[in-house]
């Protein structure tokens, strides 16, 4: 019992040490202000060739890397939802899941999930020495370590070639061309979701170049799904499929698919979801279909194929309608376009960040909030324009708006790290109350906005609670789990 105390000991204050030391590696929105003032191509090749190095030197080669079998996915909006249907909907079937994704919301640890769950405090900590050590020993220079994103992508094809996931679902940083995910080379699959501008600084300023970036996966004798897009983005998407023999696929629309026993509607009833939903179907469509021997070309177009059944080496292949539905209607994604019902209001939680996603968090937030006085807790990264962003929010009438920065005000080792531009924050905060204007407060931190909720708001009854929208960043969504679902758990006690 003692030997077992010392251990989870030595693990903890190892696990704090590991976070800190992720910290102290150049992060991203550090790494976002630097590529805004130094963007260039030279550079941009050197960050896939810079992720190589480091991987060999982390003790894996490229021909390693190949043998993991990869669904890459990039895009502007809905990435994260889409890699999380399509990894549910293939566990769903019996297989061994990796998910890579970014950004966390409470730990770290989210970023890389096995089978659905983040990696344990040990795994980690284990891990994560192991490869900063033999990186830190191959220094050819003082900074010659690779950036918090880049060591977290590393991390994350040791653990999946380790953990001999069957698949692993992989979703882009920034970008794709350049992206340090953007080192596979083979993929089973590719998906691009919605696009839209977004990281302009770093990516371009038009929806073409937005196009341009987001292609960059295209990998040849690859298929390639994406979601309708603007005309503009459609034609660059077309032209760099040719240009890469990478197949190029429109899904079909959610209304489209025929259900057996099991639908997934009733949980699936936003139309922004319903298209991730299909792009994550047709990937993991693919990916089931590409594990059997000569399939054929009609069978994989079909979508109303209820059951396809197909052999490898004496093994059933089965997609199965009812275990899609089954995944889609079962997958949790904290902080996209989800309700919590808590003692002091409903919230509802969307890191919408750009002009689009803020019309659909509004449109959502419309069709499912009822009854009672509506709060808005605000916050966004400094490189948006909060205008833009704010303007359209002022039609949902709310009765007060609170401005905060992305932290959570209570004692956690990941809320520290969180806290470290605070200053900076709270003035782009202050910034956004005087844009707001009347019923907008500023407060230091998420803890204080809902003690002043509690304190200073009565509920009459349950026809009339407090509706509460988070947005603006998922960073600002972590802070408030990190208080009111601290475990991700989809339920509150607070």
């Amino acid at each position: 019992m003692w030997n077992n105390f010392i251990k989870r000991y030595v693990c903890t204050a190892s696990y704090e040490a590991a976070i800190k030391a992720l910290h102290s590696l150049q992060s991203n929105s550090s790494y976002l202000k630097l590529a805004a003032k130094n963007n260039s191509q030279q550079s941009d090749f050197c960050k896939l060739f810079d992720t190589k190095q480091y991987l060999f030197r982390s003790g894996i080669t490229v021909e390693k890397l190949d043998t993991l079998s990869v669904i890459h996915v990039a895009g502007t909006k809905g990435k994260g939802s889409t890699c999380a249907y399509t990894e549910s909907i293939l566990r769903e079937h019996g297989f061994k899941t990796g998910f890579f994704s970014s950004p966390h919301l409470v730990n770290v640890r989210e970023r890389i999930r096995i089978d659905g769950q983040p990696i344990s405090k040990m795994h980690f900590t284990q891990n994560f020495w192991k490869i900063y050590k033999q990186l830190e020993d191959a220094k050819e220079y003082e900074s010659d370590m690779p950036s918090y994103f880049k060591f977290l992508t590393i991390l994350m094809f040791h653990l999946f070639l380790e953990e001999q996931v069957d698949v692993a679902i992989i979703e882009v940083g920034i970008g794709g061309l350049y992206d340090s995910t953007n080192i596979i080379r083979n993929p089973v699959c590719i998906g691009i979701t919605s696009l839209r501008l977004d990281h302009t600084s770093l990516l371009g300023n038009t929806l073409e170049d937005i196009a341009y970036q987001k292609s960059g996966i295209f990998k040849s004798k690859t298929v390639a799904f994406s979601v309708p897009q603007l005309p503009g983005a459609m034609h660059v998407l077309e032209k760099r499929a040719i240009e890469r023999n990478c197949k190029l696929r429109i899904i079909p629309s959610f209304d489209d698919y025929k259900w057996e026993n099991v639908s997934p509607i009733l949980q699936i009833t936003n139309k922004v979801q319903q298209q991730n939903a299909s792009l994550a179907i047709q990937m993991a469509t693919e990916w089931i279909l590409s594990k059997a021997n000569k399939v054929p070309n009609v069978l994989r177009n079909s979508i109303n194929n209820a059951v396809c059944k197909k052999y490898e080496e004496n093994t059933e292949i089965i997609v199965s309608m009812d275990k899609i539905a089954v995944g889609l209607a079962s997958c949790k994604w904290p902080g996209r376009m989800q309700i919590l019902r808590s003692s002091v209001g409903d919230f509802f939680l969307d890191g919408a960040h750009t002009i689009e996603s803020i019309e659909c968090c509004i449109s959502w937030f419309n069709d499912m909030s009822s009854k009672g006085k509506k709060l808005l807790i605000f916050n966004t990264s400094s490189g948006r324009d909060s205008t833009k962003l704010l303007r359209p929010l002022r039609s949902l009438h709310f009765y007060k708006a609170y401005f905060v920065p992305n932290t959570a005000g209570i004692k956690s080792l990941d809320d520290e790290m969180n806290s470290l531009s605070i200053d900076e924050q709270k003035i782009k905060c202050e910034m956004n109350s005087k844009i707001w204007g009347m019923n907008s407060i500023v407060l230091n931190n998420v803890f204080e906005v809902l003690e002043d909720i509690k304190k200073n708001l009565k509920q009459k009854d349950d026809c009339e609670r407090n509706q509460i929208l988070v947005t603006g960043s998922l960073h600002l969504i972590g802070a408030v789990l990190a208080i009111i679902d601290p475990n991700l758990t989809m339920k509150t006690q607070f």
